[in-house]
């Protein structure tokens, strides 16, 4: 009896709790705690975990806010999308863009042959609602190389969200209030060949035959600002790596000039007393001519003439007849441009009014057995050689062509080169061949000295054609010697030729079918000579 009033006990308390939970559950507004609720995640004490029990899953963060971008942010964003080359992005973040923003960025890269390499931000400065962000850059420019540059985002709050104020000088600071950068290239002269300083030769040398690559250029690139000036980049000075000649710079300028405006073919060469080295050549001959044409050389050859006269017994006071007209005994007959009978003067005087009757009678009484010849040829290089120069004389077959040759004319040929080397032989007391090299190649002749009074004798002569004789009134600068030549040409104008030689320089001037040699070469070495 007693056991069934416990079962009854029992009964009835468990119906209690069942009743009161039912109560707690059924209740308006009632929280039910949930096992998802566990803050760890975790199972409560006693409790096992299946895939099918609802704390088993996997907790779901609850998502948090994300606060507004302040204007670092929203710089580095831009600045990001800029080295990218996102421009829709750039221009997403601008306050109010203009329409040509993205255009305005193309056509400054490709204007300058820019393109952007690195951006990096710096320091911020905010002030309430606008902010400014300082930043570094790199551009690589075609032709220049790294272009660093450093500028400024200005931000402002716009409908609570920060945005770049955007202006021309965001992309450079140098386009402030319509500045303007432009790139420029210059075509600069870098040449295979220099002269002997190093440096190109000049425009129009008239050289362009006798050496290569005189007109090799470069670009030089500048990137300034358009109105100051100011030069933001420029390529790096890049010096000449070319062969290097014997050519003077400042005598091949002058040589060139000198030609400027001569209505006739024409040639001037110029090399050095000393040493030989060729300082200019400029040919408006064609076909290097001024080095191997052969033209008969006139009375400039009159010098050879005069040294042969010299070795054989007369001296510069000679005296000797200038007739107006001179006949070679049963031969032909020589006159002087001038018509003028001298009479009996000065060898030196001879040779300074260049009586052709002079030379060819002393030539017929002195220099008969291939003197003349022989003194062109072993002296002053008129024979077959190696060299850059040609010339050339023949035995005589009669006194006839003695007495012509004697003057320049009949078989005497020479180039200008030639007769410049002759030149520079009265400078030095030594012929030697012209050159275009440092030393004289192997096989080049050897000097052949003119012998201390025949040189000292020449340069008298030579200078008495300067001070009063056909070239006195050329315009020639002081201490010039020289002597003038004009060589007849069966059917066409005398060519006109000027020798002589100046300080360390010694030269020929030679204008094919050019007139006299008095009034057209030496004015032409008078040009040249004061230009140096």
């Amino acid at each position: 009896m007693r056991d069934r009033r416990l079962l009854v006990l029992a009964a009835l308390a468990v119906a209690i709790v069942a009743f009161g939970v039912y109560g707690v559950m059924a209740a308006p507004g009632a929280v039910v705690a949930s096992p998802r609720s566990t803050p760890t995640g975790e199972p409560r004490p006693g409790q096992k975990l299946t895939l099918s029990d609802p704390a088993a899953a996997t907790p779901t963060p609850t998502p948090t806010p994300t606060p507004q971008d302040g204007p670092a942010q929203a710089g580095a964003r831009y600045l990001t999308a800029w080295q990218a080359g996102d421009l829709a992005a750039m221009a997403d973040l601008v306050a109010d863009p203009p329409a040509d923003f993205a255009d305005r960025h193309r056509r400054f890269d490709a204007d300058l042959r820019a393109s952007l390499s690195s951006l990096t931000p710096g320091e911020l400065h905010r002030e309430s609602e606008a902010a400014e962000l300082s930043f570094t850059g790199v551009r690589e420019v075609a032709g220049l190389g790294r272009w660093p540059f450093t500028s400024v985002l200005r931000l402002v709050m716009r409908a609570d969200t920060w945005k770049v104020l955007w202006s021309p000088e965001t992309m450079h600071p140098a386009l402030k209030d319509g500045g303007r950068l432009v790139l420029k290239e210059t075509e600069v002269r870098r040449p295979a060949t220099l002269t002997r300083e190093g440096l190109p030769f000049p425009r129009d040398s008239r050289a362009g035959d006798y050496f290569t690559g005189l007109g090799d250029t470069v670009l030089d690139v500048k990137l300034e600002e358009e109105g100051s000036g100011r030069v933001l980049m420029a390529s790096s000075p890049r010096p000449p790596s070319g062969r290097k000649t014997t050519i003077s710079q400042p005598v091949q300028a002058a040589a060139a000039r000198a030609l400027d405006g001569v209505g006739q073919p024409a040639a001037i060469v110029a090399m050095d007393i000393r040493t030989g080295q060729v300082r200019a050549v400029a040919d408006g001959l064609g076909g290097r001519e001024a080095f191997n044409g052969l033209y008969p050389p006139g009375s400039t050859f009159k010098v050879v003439t005069a040294a042969a006269l010299l070795h054989n017994g007369l001296t510069p006071e000679s005296q000797v007849a200038c007739p107006a007209g001179y006949t070679i005994p049963n031969g032909r007959s020589f006159t002087d441009s001038d018509g003028v009978d001298h009479g009996t003067v000065s060898l030196t005087t001879a040779f300074a009014l260049s009586c052709n009757t002079t030379f060819a009678q002393q030539a017929y009484e002195r220099l008969r057995d291939d003197r003349l010849r022989a003194e062109a040829a072993d002296r002053f290089g008129f024979r077959e050689k190696q060299g850059l120069s040609y010339c050339r004389i023949r035995s005589y077959e009669g006194p006839d062509q003695l007495g012509s040759d004697a003057i320049g004319q009949n078989s005497v040929q020479a180039s200008p080169l030639c007769m410049a080397e002759v030149a520079a032989a009265v400078a030095s007391g030594v012929w030697r061949p012209a050159i275009t090299t440092a030393e004289p190649p192997a096989d080049s002749p050897s000097p052949v000295p003119l012998g201390d009074e025949v040189a000292s004798g020449l340069r008298t002569m030579m200078g008495a054609v300067v001070g009063r004789g056909t070239a006195a009134g050329a315009g020639l600068p002081p201490d010039t010697a020289g002597k003038t030549g004009t060589a007849e040409v069966e059917g066409g104008e005398d060519h006109a030729w000027f020798i002589g030689y100046r300080g360390s320089l010694a030269f020929a001037v030679f204008v094919r079918h050019g007139g006299a040699g008095g009034t057209v070469a030496a004015p032409i070495a008078a040009r040249f000579l004061n230009a140096l």
